[in-house]
This record gives C-alpha cells, structure tokens and sequence, in this order.
C-alpha cells in the first residue's frame, strides 16, 4: 500500500505521495449521474446488499463541488449533454469519470440525432462498464478498478482517454 520499507516496530517509511493517494483511493465521493434503466443497477449496487460503502464510497455526494468520481448510468441526450459538461467542470480535480452501461459508452440501441453516441464526445472517460444494463457487479468492479488507477497516481488529466475496458464478470 506503498509503504517501502518498514524497520523494526517503530518506523515505516514512504512517500507522501503514496499516503496521498492511498487515502483518496480509500474515500471516493462518487457522483450518481442516472439518467435511465443503468441508475437502478448503480442504486442497487449502493444499497446493503452489495454495499459499494465497504470500498470507500460511502458519501455519496449530489453536489459536484463536493464529488471526485462521476457515474454516468444510463442514455445522455444532446439537451442534456450541456449539463453533464457543466457537472463535470464543476468537480475539482483530480476527478475520475465511470461510463455505466451501453447508452453511457456509445448510445446503445439509440442510433439516432438524439442521443450522444458515447459521453467520450463531451467528458473523458476512465472506465467503461459494458452491458444493458450491467450488473451492480460489474460497477463494484470498474470501482476497484478506479481505486487501482487512484492508488498509482492516475487521473482523467494523466491517463489517455477510454484506457479500460471492462470484462463481463463470470
């Protein structure tokens, strides 16, 4: 957990680095941004029978000024991008961003003028979390996933953009 060296019982060393993003990884304030059938699955994934809480997510915050992880669940149309946009630029940095569901990734079954074609086109994305909808599973595990990227140093800032994919659980 980045600790480098620890000597006899009463030294450890390491790199404030390290405890720095050791506590962000440990406390996330996600940002539910559900806009469809992918926000039920992400509120289950929240709830007690899952409990995202037990991985550092427990403030669940509806103030972007207040969040560093961004969820989008669910179908973003062009009226509505402008928002998505405006949340995102309110949320201090660093801030990571997870694309939940086919509509978030690349429009799903929504081919049409409408509808936004992936939330790439507007915000950058960290994580991708592929199905329709997906499981509270595959959200739990795109989150560790992010905890892995925060737990290194990575942001949206340093990171390319749609670096992950995210596989099916089995």
């Amino acid at each position: 957990m980045g600790v480098e060296l620890i000597r006899g019982d009463n030294f450890v060393t390491t790199s404030l680095a390290s405890v720095v993003n050791w506590a962000r990884k440990s406390s996330l304030w996600p940002f539910p941004f559900g806009t469809a059938c992918c926000g039920i699955e992400m509120m289950a994934a929240l709830a007690s029978k899952f409990d995202m809480a037990r991985f550092g997510a427990e403030a669940v915050r509806f103030s972007p000024r207040q969040a560093d992880l961004l969820i989008v669940a669910g179908t973003i149309c062009n009226k509505m991008a402008p928002v998505l946009k405006r949340v995102y630029d309110q949320m201090s940095d660093p801030k990571w961003v997870i694309a939940m569901g086919a509509c978030a990734s690349c429009g799903g079954i929504f081919d049409n003028y409408t509808v936004v074609q992936g939330i790439d086109e507007i915000i950058p994305v960290d994580m991708y979390v592929p199905g329709c909808p997906p499981s509270p599973q595959a959200l739990m595990y795109s989150f560790t996933r992010i905890q892995d990227m925060v737990q290194h140093g990575r942001g949206a800032s340093l990171a390319p953009m749609s670096e992950s994919v995210v596989p099916l659980p089995v």
